[in-house]
């Protein structure tokens, strides 16, 4: 290792950067458009859900149930007089749900007895349908205590429940998103910064001039790398602004064991990078595998929306074999919990297991000669 040769490697790279727009929009303006499309566009959670509610004999009691409908936050209301307006609705996907209060309701619920109500739901989102029976419920169950406290009667409830939410109080999707998104955006800029800018060398054939030069294969790769990590840090640091600043997301854990965690991240992305550029040396062929064994293992079994363990067994084990499920599981940690290390240290050395496979076949792969 030369620090003379490996300084003007750097350098080089450096200054190709400065010359070569496209890397710039890869490390600092994709973050931020695919933070403002997914921070913005894309949420989980239920809230002004369509919701007819169909009162078919008007009474106070049946006045009294729409309204604490329309007072929830989690639905839009519309009351209507007729089941099958309801249930077209729906069917065209104007509701997402239906409520029925039949017309016995009030008569059965002055005299104690059992009153049901009928609750159709549109399972075609069976997330959100989930919800919305969940919050059928507690509505349901507010007004009966409201109704059972205007005639000085209680409630008997054999089980009173009293949930407490740790890390995401307020149950917003966006603070568990935002931090698995800083982990696919580092996935996709690590692996597209070097594929795509060395298979661009190959094109040109600058490679070759490169290769016959004194430089040894390590120098090179550690050129290549070292620009393009302070390259890729620089997004990571974008993005953690971006996300704390405009989506306020909090951060209780250490600033700087985000920053240690990520750098060991963004090398394994980086050398995966290298490894794509030296098996195909065409840069669409590179951005194509870089997208299908990089982004979308990293989108689909991260965590990032879908939880690994819930899928197959096979595939909850292949799970195990991308970084970013690991690195996503420390991003969520430090930005809703803390510094937990019983979590932070055993998914830091998975990420340090990967990136150093990485590192080592692609010093093994890498050679001097254009075969």
């Amino acid at each position: 290792m030369n620090l003379r040769r490996l300084a003007a490697l750097i350098r080089k790279e450096t200054l190709q950067i400065i010359r070569d727009p496209s890397s710039i929009v890869i490390a600092l303006v994709l973050p931020v458009v695919l933070l403002l499309l997914f921070g913005y566009g894309v949420s989980l959670d239920a809230k002004d859900i369509r919701l007819a509610v169909v009162v078919e004999s008007p009474t106070p009691a049946g006045s009294s149930l729409v309204a604490a409908f329309a007072d929830s936050p989690f639905f839009r209301v519309t009351e209507l007089r007729h089941r099958g307006e309801a249930e077209q609705g729906m069917v065209a996907g104007r509701f997402k749900g239906v409520v029925v209060v039949p017309t016995a309701f009030a008569e059965k619920a002055g005299r104690g007895d059992d009153a049901p109500l009928q609750v159709l739901l549109d399972g075609t989102d069976a997330n959100t349908a989930r919800l919305m029976r969940g919050y059928v419920e507690g509505v349901w169950s507010k007004w009966l205590a409201h109704e059972a406290g205007q005639r000085g009667q209680t409630v008997a409830v054999p089980v009173v429940a009293q949930p407490r939410v740790w890390f995401n109080p307020q149950m917003l999707s966006r603070d568990v998103l935002v931090p698995g998104l800083i982990a696919i955006n580092m996935t996709l800029i690590g692996t597209l910064l070097t594929a795509l800018v060395v298979a661009r060398e190959w094109e040109r054939g600058t490679m070759e001039a490169l290769i016959a030069t004194p430089v040894s294969v390590a120098e090179i790769l550690l050129g290549k790398l070292v620009p393009y990590f302070v390259l890729g840090m620089a997004g990571m640091i974008l993005s953690v602004g971006l996300g704390t600043a405009l989506f306020q997301v909090p951060l209780r854990g250490s600033l700087w064991v985000l920053m240690a965690v990520s750098a060991l991240f963004l090398v394994g992305a980086l050398a995966m990078g290298l490894l794509i550029s030296t098996v195909a040396k065409n840069q669409f062929v590179a951005g194509q595998i870089a997208i299908v064994s990089a982004f979308l293992p990293a989108f689909m079994l991260s965590g990032f929306v879908f939880e690994p363990s819930s899928a197959p067994a096979w595939i909850e084990m292949l799970s195990r074999a991308v970084a970013a499920r690991y690195f996503v599981t420390i991003l969520q940690t430090l930005f809703l919990a803390g510094d937990l290390w019983s979590v932070i240290l055993p998914n830091s050395a998975a990420l340090a297991v990967i990136a150093a496979f990485f590192l080592v076949v692609t010093l093994r792969r890498t050679h001097k000669r254009l075969d």
